[in-house]
């Protein structure tokens, strides 16, 4: 509330009707310079991140994570095997097109924040892009080979991994009250899963393939964004087209051929674009998740 109480005063300021005798040839200007200021604390990466933070904590984090990551990996099972769309790391192609193309709109209508001044060296925009290609790519394939209840549980097996990795690297020590409430979430999940755990030798391999750069992507992003000023969106807006590219490139090693074959009727290409907006929604939770919370 207070944020939005800063809002509509930069934009309805008294200043505005205190216009010096001298500016009437200049109406507006007192406007103007509400709006300019407006614009600045909007667009400032310092600002947009400290906004991010106060708006998105841990539990709406959290949250929000949660009920997207829910409903896509029910929405991309339900592609991979009742629509026949068998083509996962594809599938995985089209939702980054598709966050590429909304960040794009919004970079457009300049809504979307500003990348802090100290960007990011080439190599790491290029680790982020491969990790975060491998991850999302081989998440898409596990969830085609496994039942859903498999997938979760090779998905619980994520955070212990980065709970390990992150001791071994930063000497990092997490606190026990995040240790018992990710223990109840993961024991819950485990208990909603455990009666659907079917899987193939192939599938359980690649689960087991797509968890350890699942864990180093998370901590990548979760590290950049809390010591660098990085927003959710600017960071995905930065390594959205190196993801992209990374993808497309695994398309003939993971997928089987005749994607263009496949019958593109209005139905399966709504279900596909369902899943790509809420491929772009997990995305910003999962990142705006890290930032807050890790």
């Amino acid at each position: 509330m207070q944020h939005i109480r800063q809002i509509f005063g930069l934009l309805f300021s008294k200043d505005v009707g205190k216009q010096n005798p001298n500016d009437v040839a200049k109406p507006g200007r007192g406007l103007q310079s509400n709006q300019a200021s407006l614009f600045g604390m909007l667009h400032s990466s310092e600002s947009a991140k400290r906004q991010q933070r106060r708006f998105c904590g841990p539990f709406a984090a959290l949250t929000f994570n949660l009920v997207v990551a829910v409903g896509i990996i029910f929405m991309n099972k339900w592609i991979l095997k009742n629509v026949g769309f068998q083509y996962p790391v594809f599938l995985t192609v089209i939702h980054y097109a598709v966050s590429w193309a909304l960040m794009a709109i919004l970079n457009i209508f300049s809504i979307l924040p500003a990348s802090p001044s100290s960007n990011l060296a080439p190599l790491s925009l290029f680790t982020f892009g491969f990790v975060n290609s491998v991850s999302t790519g081989l998440a898409n394939v596990s969830l085609k080979y496994n039942s859903v209840g498999f997938y979760q549980m090779a998905k619980i097996a994520i955070t212990p991994l980065i709970v390990l990795m992150e001791f071994i690297w930063y000497k990092k020590i997490i606190a026990f009250s995040k240790v018992i409430a990710l223990t109840i979430v993961s024991v819950g999940v485990a208990v909603a899963t455990v009666t659907d755990l079917q899987f193939s030798l192939f599938g359980a391999c690649i689960a087991l393939a797509w968890i350890i750069p699942s864990a180093v992507n998370k901590i990548l992003w979760s590290n950049v964004q809390q010591q660098e000023n990085w927003t959710a969106l600017a960071l995905m807006w930065k390594t959205t087209p190196i993801t992209f590219f990374f993808l497309v490139f695994m398309i003939p090693f993971l997928d089987p051929p005749g994607a263009l074959a496949f019958h593109w009727s209005f139905s399966n290409t709504a279900a596909i674009l369902m899943s790509a907006f809420l491929g772009f929604l997990l995305q910003w939770s999962s990142a705006l998740t890290l930032g807050a919370s890790l």
